[in-house]
């Protein structure tokens, strides 16, 4: 994707990030990035000073709960949903779902319009 894409990740990145964590249950951040990456092929990839303040913001807002675990010798931080997080995924993913089918919508060719991927 191109730099311009950033656009629209920085618009989904709470989004991103709910729905990761209530399949996943809890995840530290490198472990949310790499899931990103791969779920998308490489064709996102989230930066660590991108994730880190929208999990800050989260958490503050109380949709989170983190945890703390030494792991060789190192301590990291698990991030979790807590339940108004569990509900905020639920609505956060079926408002972005609702927005996609109707930029696709918007985007579809109509009466004979010609696509703009012919152009």
């Amino acid at each position: 994707m191109e730099a311009s894409s950033n656009e629209f990740l920085r618009g989904t990145l709470k989004t991103i990030v709910l729905k990761l964590l209530a399949e996943q249950g809890r995840m530290y951040g490198y472990e949310i990035t790499q899931s990103v990456k791969e779920r998308t092929s490489g064709e996102i990839t989230l930066t660590f000073g991108a994730l880190y303040p929208v999990l800050h913001k989260l958490e503050q807002d109380g949709f989170l709960m983190t945890e703390s675990e030494e792991v060789d010798g190192r301590l990291r931080k698990y991030y979790s949903l807590t339940p108004s997080g569990n509900a905020t995924a639920v609505q956060k993913v079926s408002d972005f779902e609702r927005f996609v089918e109707a930029m696709q919508s918007l985007l579809r060719p109509q009466n004979g319009e010609i696509s703009l991927a012919k152009l």
